[in-house]
């Protein structure tokens, strides 16, 4: 299954310039996503990291991962996702980072659901730009109420 920018937008809460991801291409729910961002020297962080060698900030990289797996998340819940909740970062694990991200770059992000238990869900994520593993981490979140 494929999504585009708008029915990402329908699942993610995130807007410009915070959402970081362009187009879903592939969900198998329970399983893992397969999601793209490209980058251009648009990008507002671009800006000030760092104006003499322009790289992505390794957090939004992470969080890049994070919100493809919240796409996961909402197509593995099916039924059971509820209305008035969103999926927080509870912890990244093993990070590793291997190659920066410039300008000119497609990123290819994979998560895989490791575990998914009512509100707790984990995985291996990992971000690919033409093949080469740039990053991977091991990712926890769970799903919490929008009270606030």
């Amino acid at each position: 299954m494929e999504l585009n920018i708008q029915d990402i937008q329908k699942i993610l809460p995130h807007r410009y310039p915070f959402l970081l991801i362009d187009r879903v291409l592939e969900v198998v729910p329970n399983d893992y996503v397969v999601a793209r961002k490209c980058l251009t020297m648009n990008e507002p962080f671009f800006q000030g990291h760092f104006p003499h060698l322009p790289v992505m900030p390794g957090v939004l990289m992470l969080e890049a991962m994070a919100q493809s797996g919240v796409i996961l998340a909402h197509h593995s819940l099916g039924n059971q996702s509820e209305e008035g909740t969103t999926s927080m970062v509870t912890g990244f694990d093993k990070v590793k980072f291997r190659k920066q991200a410039v300008p000119g770059d497609v990123l290819e992000i994979t998560l895989r659901k490791e575990s998914l238990k009512k509100r707790f869900w984990r995985g291996h994520g990992s971000i690919r730009v033409d093949g080469q593993l740039i990053v991977e981490a091991l990712i926890t979140a769970m799903v919490v109420p929008n009270t606030r």
